[in-house]
């Protein structure tokens, strides 16, 4: 049976076919870097933004239909949504949009979604419907159509951003030279886990406050704070931990003791369980920058 296409339905599938070829590429980046599926971010941009033609799009940069909630304190922009005149998230590029919508999905609200295979993109789609991500009753429904409809499964491996930076090279020194590019800048990625019911990175050699900070979307003073040093400006050695949310009073496990290491601070253990410095401190009446004796038992909660 022959298919005959409108005018209009072949030019909305151009532009869709424009749109995911613009934006594959950070897709599976995000992908690699922070679990969430490439056919899922891909699928929200193409839905929230009408494949870039829409108004936030257009004269906000705004890709994912966030608004400006939480800690938004950037440019913002006034459109009728669910409610008159409401604000939403303005940025500089596109490019932006999507960082700060793979920030937006690394929130507690949506930690259900990342025990999900990558791979499942039904289940990340129901679940940011169940999460609160979308009022829309049939938000879920139409990202698998689109999903489907697009082959953007297809991008869930990882894969496609060497396969396809590589086939468009014809000679085979060139080949190798991109292969290489792209591995280092994933493997300069740093990797969102969790931990303690937190989020949190390794930090490399050379890390600072500033640096990640601007990577995750943070303020330094903030991410310093989260994790109890004096500033901003302070040290940060290769194979901390550095979380990216504030740290609970007592453990989210049932801990009640640890028994001091050789090597370890107070700081240290702090971090180990995801606590505050501060109350484990009062709690064992501790000083700042205590280096308890090896042996010692200092009470966690």
């Amino acid at each position: 049976m022959l298919t005959v296409l409108t005018a209009s339905a072949a030019s909305t599938a151009d532009r869709y076919s424009a749109y995911i070829a613009r934006f594959k590429d950070v897709a599976i980046r995000h992908q690699q870097q922070f679990g969430i599926p490439a056919s899922i971010t891909l699928a929200q941009g193409l839905l929230e933004s009408g494949a870039g033609a829409g108004t936030l799009a257009v004269k906000a940069n705004n890709h994912f239909g966030i608004k400006c909630s939480g800690s938004w304190n950037g440019p913002s922009f006034s459109i009728d949504d669910d409610a008159p005149n409401e604000c939403f998230r303005k940025y500089g590029s596109p490019d932006e949009s999507y960082d700060d919508h793979a920030r937006f999905l690394m929130r507690r609200r949506y930690a259900d979604l990342f025990k999900l295979k990558p791979t499942d993109y039904r289940g990340w789609a129901h679940g940011l419907k169940r999460c609160g991500y979308a009022t829309d009753p049939r938000y879920a429904e139409k990202l698998i159509d689109i999903i489907e409809r697009y082959g953007l499964s297809a991008y869930d491996t990882g894969q496609p951003v060497v396969a396809q930076r590589m086939a468009l090279q014809g000679d085979e020194s060139i080949e190798h030279y991109v292969e290489r590019e792209v591995a280092m800048e994933v493997a300069r990625m740093h990797k969102i886990r969790k931990r303690c019911g937190l989020h949190y990175i390794t930090a490399y050699n050379g890390d600072t406050f500033v640096s990640l900070a601007e990577e995750f979307g943070l303020k330094p003073k903030d991410l310093a704070k989260y994790n109890d040093y004096p500033s901003a400006d302070s040290y940060i050695a290769a194979g901390e931990i550095i979380y990216l949310e504030k740290k609970h009073k007592t453990p989210a496990d049932d801990a009640r003791l640890h028994i001091v290491n050789p090597g370890e601070s107070a700081h240290s253990i702090a971090q180990l369980y995801g606590i505050q410095l501060k109350p484990l401190l009062k709690r064992n009446k501790l000083r700042p920058n205590a280096l308890p004796l090896p042996g010692t038992e200092l009470k966690l909660r």
